[in-house]
Formats: structure tokens, C-alpha cells, sequence
């Protein structure tokens, strides 16, 4: 028998409190939207998904350094207003880095990751995936050390071309020569290491905090809103954290409809490793291929492979503009006041006596403060 709306074998249903259901199941419909991930999307469309508007290929032979957040000498700014470059550190972690690839690609645009070398060896699948999907991969030391400053520079410099050897060793082919530095704690004497073996080191402008912050929609409101402040910039996660895999979705979205344009970053030259960590790291991939069946058999070595061919530049349907960067070749000078065992450091008169003025200020005896004149409380006026 039908039951006219609002009513219930003779009851009458509220009509508020069904406008009211309807309304919270609405609710609970986008909230599962938009937790779900998205669709996948034919790419050779035009204006499919949020994709790339333009390529940057850097020439990196000079050692050049891009990104607000650092006090070294940079590079100009070469990204327009509401340009944007998707980063991705950490990593890899086969399980969200998976999820944040398959993001990208129901998007239709690209991003570059810096990978650790264990994280690398751990998971070399990934690292192959990341470049199958046409994606930069770049370097971000062996072990992610917090402070590379107080390392020797020896020991830094370890950490830096060690975790490139690996990355290379896991993906089977050369990779960009891009760097970041761990906490971006970088220095003049790294830096130059970094410039002679021409590698471009990147810093960022816009952080999303992902280490911190464990609520999703928290996490796209936080890395909107400094990024709409700024108007552009290079902006920061990590692929090791699930939060920024549950967001990456929602912010993409929001990067869409608030106009903004992603660029990719590529380099114009692979990188050229240093062939004496490939006994170690061989080694190390090899055990963990083993444990696969049929493992040993896909260790392909890179030392002398053939580059691989660059992304084809177009996406959406439509060929994409490159813009290529050569910048050129600057000194550095080990100025820096924080400074590695072994190295010295070059100052002018005027910023000796500024150093030791600013010591003499925090080591000079200070008087103690004198203290008020407290009375003692008043004695009880009765006895028990």
C-alpha cells in the first residue's frame, strides 16, 4: 500500500524532520565524495582535470638555487602569479606514494619528488612507477639527516651523493640532478659541493605542514591559505604521510577552481653519479629483489644507461610551452656562520666585531635581579 509522503499508516511524519534527513544524508554523501578518490580522466582531452600549463626545464651545470626559504644567494623567481610546483619529499612509501601518484594522474599533471636513498632501496617499485608516470625525481640524501651542518663536509657530502647513487641504482636509469636539502638546512660549503658536481638545489615557498597536522581538511585549509597569500610559489609535502594523500584530492580541487596553473619542473641533463657506491648499494638492492620472486633478475644497472627520453609536452590535447632556465655560474664563498668540521670561514673586519660583540652580549655577567621585601603571613589569632 503507498503511503502518501509525511504520513505512516495514519501517523504524520513532521515535514521538518524529513527535510532535515534528506539534508544530513545529503551531507554524509559529499563528505564521502569527497574523501573517495577521483575518477580517473582521459588526459588527451582539452581541460581535463586540473593538468600542467607549462614545462621549465632547468639546466642545472651551474649549481643554481631556487626557493624563498633560504639565506643563500638565489636564483630570480621564475614562476608567474598563481603558478604553482608540486613537491614531494620523504619518500618513497609504496602505499601512499601510490595513492598520491594515482591522484596526479586523475588530475592530469605532474609533480617532482625527492627521494631518500634507503627509502629508495626499500621500495624500488615505486621509484619506477614515479618515473613511468612521467613524473621528476630528484635526490634528498641517504638517511634524511635533520642538521647536515654538523656534519663534516666530507661526511655531508656522503650523505648527498650516496642517497643519489641509490635512487639512480633503484629506478634502473638516471635521474634529475635536483637536491633539497633535509629541513633545508644547507650551507655555503654544501652548496659549492653541490654547484661544482652541477646539481640544482631547491628550497620552498609555500610549506604545507603535513608533518603536523593530522586532520585532512585542516591540512587544504592551511596550505590554501599561505598559498593564497603568496600567489605562488614551490610548494612542500611528503609522500610518507597519510594525511597529505587524503588531502592532495581536496587541494588539487580547490587549486582548479582558484585559478592556479601547475608547472612542471624537468632538467636538461641527467645526473651523473659517482660509480664507487656501486658495490654497496648493489648489494643492498639485491637482497631486497631476492625476497621477490624472480628478483635477481630485474636488477638492471644504470651506470652508462642510455638517458631516458623526455615526457612528451603535451597534455589536455595541447602541446605545452617550455621555458628553459640557464643560470649562470656565481662564487661561493664560505661565509656562513654556521660552519663544518674542517672548513674555515672568510669574514670582513666589521663582521668579526659584530660576532664578538653579540657573544660578549650573552656571556657577560649579569647582576641579579633584587627582590621585593615579602612579610611573613600573620600568626593565628586563636589556639585550638
Amino acid at each position: 500500500m503507498w503511503v502518501p509522503p509525511g504520513r505512516n499508516n495514519g501517523a504524520i511524519w513532521p515535514v521538518s524532520l524529513l527535510t532535515s534527513m534528506t539534508l544530513v544524508i545529503g551531507l554524509f554523501a559529499a563528505a564521502a565524495e569527497a574523501r573517495s578518490p577521483p575518477a580517473k580522466r582521459d588526459c588527451s582531452k582539452p581541460g581535463a582535470g586540473l593538468g600542467v600549463s607549462r614545462i621549465i626545464e632547468v639546466d642545472a651545470s651551474n649549481g643554481p638555487l631556487y626557493g624563498s626559504i633560504s639565506t643563500r644567494t638565489k636564483e630570480l623567481e621564475f614562476l608567474g602569479p598563481k603558478e604553482v610546483v608540486l613537491t614531494f619529499d620523504d619518500g618513497p612509501m609504496s602505499w601512499i606514494t601510490k595513492s598520491i601518484l594515482d591522484t596526479l594522474d586523475a588530475f592530469c599533471t605532474k609533480a617532482t619528488f625527492f627521494s631518500v636513498g634507503r627509502m629508495a632501496l626499500a621500495y624500488p617499485d615505486s621509484v619506477k612507477d614515479i618515473l613511468k608516470r612521467g613524473h621528476t625525481l630528484g635526490g634528498h640524501t641517504w638517511s634524511h639527516p635533520l642538521n647536515m651542518r654538523r656534519y663534516s663536509l666530507a661526511k655531508a657530502a656522503d650523505q648527498i651523493e650516496r642517497g643519489f647513487s641509490a635512487i639512480a641504482l633503484a629506478a634502473g636509469q638516471p635521474i634529475a640532478p635536483f637536491f633539497r636539502f633535509p629541513g633545508l638546512s644547507d650551507s655555503d660549503p654544501m652548496l659549492k659541493h653541490l654547484q661544482d658536481r652541477g646539481i640544482a638545489t631547491f628550497t620552498v615557498d609555500v610549506v604545507s605542514n603535513d608533518s603536523y597536522i593530522r586532520s585532512p581538511a585542516h591540512l587544504a585549509n592551511y596550505t590554501m591559505g599561505k598559498l593564497s597569500r603568496r600567489g605562488r610559489g614551490i610548494m612542500l609535502f611528503h609522500d610518507i604521510k597519510p594525511v597529505t594523500a587524503k588531502a592532495l584530492p581536496n587541494i588539487l580541487r580547490r587549486l582548479k577552481t582558484g585559478g592556479y596553473k601547475v608547472v612542471h619542473l624537468r632538467s636538461a641533463a641527467p645526473l651523473k653519479p659517482i660509480a664507487k657506491y656501486n658495490a654497496d648499494l648493489t648489494k643492498i638492492l639485491t637482497k631486497r629483489l631476492a625476497k621477490k620472486k624472480g628478483g635477481k633478475n630485474n636488477l638492471v644497472p644504470f651506470y652508462g644507461a642510455v638517458a631516458p627520453e623526455k615526457p612528451d609536452a603535451v597534455i589536455n590535447g595541447t602541446p605545452l610551452e617550455v621555458t628553459k632556465l640557464i643560470p649562470p655560474a656565481r662564487e661561493r664563498k664560505a661565509t656562513s656562520k654556521r660552519l663544518h668540521k674542517g672548513t674555515s670561514r672568510t669574514a670582513t673586519r666589521a663582521q668579526d666585531k659584530k660576532i664578538t660583540k653579540k657573544r660578549y652580549k650573552y656571556r657577560r655577567i649579569r647582576k641579579p635581579r633584587r627582590r621585593r621585601y615579602r612579610p611573613p603571613p600573620p600568626s593565628p589569632s586563636f589556639w585550638f
